[in-house]
């Protein structure tokens, strides 16, 4: 019985120190490997099958692509050569050309046929959504993100832009630093702050949230999109998707996440006067530090993470 009594009390005492836990403790560091680079102008890195198909798509339409352009352009300059009023000064006069105008039918279909060959393999992946492992839903609000893992128990979460009025990182900073200069949606000591004490540098703001989506690598996570105002639309380029999340609607994308790390995404769906304020963090992670999440997320251990 004294051990019985010694074992709560401890565990009475431990919780006030598990309350306060972030999700950065819990998580541990993750490199940050979806995010845009400074004068960058290819993609990010494809951490998903899907986001390798469009890569791999979008340069080979890229070839076609500078393939036809030169090939027109090499017409253009033959033509101004060979039909200018110095060159040719009687010029030859008919009204059409029977084998010229099937080639430039034809060519251009096949042409098609041979990107649509392409491409729809890549869309039927896209859209075929899978029995998912991970099943999240997300709702998009004016301006802000509310996630809910209904399979995991966890009930509806909010996720802020860090350094926008109702981010839940102002709980993470001390008392000096409350009295720092805040500024909505904008850099400034507070946000900084805030930053620094959620894990990030200063040069993501505008892409760290207060709260993140959790998936384990490897897993296949499926995502259920709706809005609660207008229209919305979530997406992570380097998972290579996208989904308009619409009032009333329920949509899906899947995604499978092959590297350990954080990933940032952004509205891309014109949304209101705070739409550029609303990103969007994943962290993928081990099974073991997600089980852990999940286990923390259900019991209220975390103040942010």
């Amino acid at each position: 019985m004294k051990k019985l009594l010694l074992s709560a009390a401890a565990a009475a005492f431990a919780a006030p120190a598990l309350a306060q836990q972030t999700g950065a403790e819990i998580l541990g560091d993750l490199p940050v490997i979806g995010a845009p680079q400074a004068g960058g102008t290819g993609f990010q890195p494809a951490a998903t099958s899907l986001a390798a198909e469009l890569q791999w798509l979008d340069g080979f339409l890229l070839v076609i692509i500078t393939f036809i352009t030169i090939f027109v352009m090499g017409l253009l300059l033959w033509c101004i050569v060979r039909y200018s009023r110095k060159a040719n000064s009687n010029p030859a006069q008919f009204t059409h050309n029977s084998p010229l105008e099937v080639t430039w039918t034809v060519v251009p279909i096949f042409i098609l046929v041979v990107i649509g060959g392409f491409s729809l393999p890549v869309l039927f992946d896209q859209q075929r959504i899978p029995e998912g492992d991970v099943v999240v839903k997300v709702t998009g609000y004016q301006w802000y993100w509310a996630y809910e893992y209904p399979e995991e128990g966890i009930e509806e979460f909010t996720s802020y832009m860090i350094g926008a009025p109702g981010a839940a990182t102002v709980d993470l900073l001390t008392e000096e630093q409350e009295e720092l200069e805040f500024v909505d949606n904008a850099m400034s000591p507070s946000t900084s702050a805030q930053l620094q004490a959620a894990g990030y540098s200063d040069d993501l703001f505008r892409l760290a949230t207060d709260t993140s989506v959790v998936v384990p690598v490897g897993a296949t996570v499926v995502m259920q999109v709706t809005a609660g105002d207008v229209i919305h639309s979530w997406t992570i380029p380097s998972f290579g998707v996208k989904q308009d999340g619409i009032p009333g609607r329920l949509a899906q994308l899947w995604f499978r996440a092959e590297q350990e790390g954080v990933y940032f995404g952004q509205c891309s769906e014109l949304c209101g006067i705070a739409h550029a304020y609303m990103p969007i963090t994943v962290k993928v992670v081990s099974q073991e530090k997600y089980d852990a999440w999940v286990e923390a997320m259900k019991t209220g251990d975390m103040i942010v993470w």
